[in-house]
């Protein structure tokens, strides 16, 4: 990560957690009290093809037993998403705890999605390239793949099949998009995507990721 990437990063993260501060104060309490504790998710991501983190986001599930959180999410989950989560997840406001990841340098802003260390360990060689960039919040697979993924997985019945086309479809797909990303990546590329993602989740517009 260049030092005029990590600035950016740094400066547009204080800047949002100064400006929803009492925004996500309140929906903490809204959401403590329409859904209870806990009110985050926290998961193991993949910063480097050896680096895990400590992913954060608002919780958008009923709880479950360790193994029922492991993989990726599709149809097969999808009756444990709360109506809420269903909200959050539309518009984006379940990543909001992701300025933390960003400000601490696990994340930038722009990027690919920080995958599970599961896949990262069956495509080695695929992961080795797609890391050479600092996960993001959003990026150019994020912005024009993930609608179709999310359609993709929703039609999976149980992990096993969830698995396996995420593995044989989404995957090499997603990659092809970050590293067209990593080859033409600069400051004025990060700020078109940037607000291209915001333009998105604005009141009234579909979000994606």
């Amino acid at each position: 990560m260049t030092p005029a990437k990590r600035l950016l990063d740094i400066s547009v993260a204080l800047f949002l957690a100064i400006l929803l501060a009492v925004p996500f104060g309140l929906l903490l309490l809204w959401l403590l009290l329409r859904e209870g504790r806990p009110l985050f998710y926290v998961a193991e991501r993949m910063k480097t093809p050896d680096q895990p983190f400590a992913l954060w986001k608002l919780r958008t599930m009923r709880t479950a037993a360790p193994k029922e959180n492991s993989g990726v999410s599709g149809g097969d989950k999808s009756d444990r998403v709360t109506r809420t989560g269903r909200l959050l997840r539309r518009t984006r406001m379940d990543e909001i705890p992701q300025l933390w990841n960003v400000l601490k340098g696990d994340m930038s802003f722009v990027g690919p999605r920080p995958p599970l260390r599961e896949y990262v360990e069956r495509f080695p060689e695929t992961y080795a390239q797609v890391l050479r960039s600092r996960p993001g919040i959003t990026g150019l697979a994020s912005l024009h793949y993930h609608r179709h993924e999310e359609w993709l997985l929703a039609q999976c019945r149980t992990p096993e099949e969830t698995d396996a086309v995420y593995a044989r479809r989404c995957v090499p797909r997603k990659a092809h998009l970050d590293l067209i990303y990593q080859k033409r990546r600069n400051i004025c590329v990060d700020l078109r995507l940037m607000v291209e993602t915001a333009a998105k989740v604005l009141p009234g517009r579909r979000g994606t990721r």
